[in-house]
């Protein structure tokens, strides 16, 4: 892609990540593009990159909308989340006590905004946690993996009735993770990350709106 269309796939993707865009809002080309700052071209270049990625998809008669992940999509993700994360914990090179220090700030986000009753920024919290685990591998690759599963992985999210409930009693599960890392035991944050993850995979499977639609297949982007 051109410079300004990664950057305007960067911002949409974004967008998705930090919960502003749901599962079924459809992408006006015109009124995007202007927002973002780019030629009707270069959002379609940008577009056309976020479908590939699973992050919007093509409707007939309606265009780019969001998309809605379905059971299938979650347990891939996970099993990519499973390889990765648990690894980034056990044996990335990127460990540091700065790093550290992210994840334990991204905790302390998510108890400040569970008690300011900030719902959407409890999941953000989270985003940013899992975020800050992958950047302990060291490797923009894997950053940038990561950034697609945190998009998909927000949309997933949505299809919950109430995704802070499912959020919450992670808050505690992260801590303990930084509790483990600044015990230098990699190992035991690993194990503990790990069966989180299989816990939260089995969570959002046996969860009623794991195949649900959008809940507003008309809505655009504001």
């Amino acid at each position: 892609m051109s410079t300004s269309a990664e950057r305007a796939a960067r911002q949409v993707r974004e967008e998705v990540v930090e919960g502003r865009l749901r599962s079924g809002t459809r992408l006006p080309e015109e009124r995007l593009a202007a927002a973002i700052g780019v030629s009707r071209n270069t959002l379609r270049e940008a577009l056309s990159q976020l479908v590939a990625e699973r992050i919007l998809v093509r409707v007939p008669h309606r265009g780019v909308v969001v998309a809605t992940p379905g059971p299938e999509d979650i347990r891939d993700l996970y099993a990519v989340r499973m390889l990765v994360e648990p690894a980034a914990l056990a044996h990335g090179s990127g460990l540091s006590d700065r790093r550290v220090e992210g994840l334990r700030a991204a905790v302390d986000e998510g108890r400040a905004a569970l008690a300011a009753g900030d719902l959407e920024g409890v999941g953000s919290a989270n985003q940013h946690f899992h975020r800050a685990v992958v950047a302990l591998a060291g490797s923009p690759r894997l950053d940038a993996l990561m950034d697609l599963l945190l998009a998909e992985m927000r949309l997933v999210f949505h299809s919950m009735g109430d995704p802070a409930a499912f959020h919450t009693p992670y808050l505690e599960e992260n801590a303990r993770i930084c509790d483990l890392l600044e015990a230098d035991d990699r190992e035991g944050a690993a194990r503990h990350l790990a069966g989180y993850l299989a816990r939260a995979r089995d969570h959002l499977l046996s969860a009623p709106g794991s195949r649900t639609t959008a809940d507003d297949p008309g809505s655009d982007a504001r």
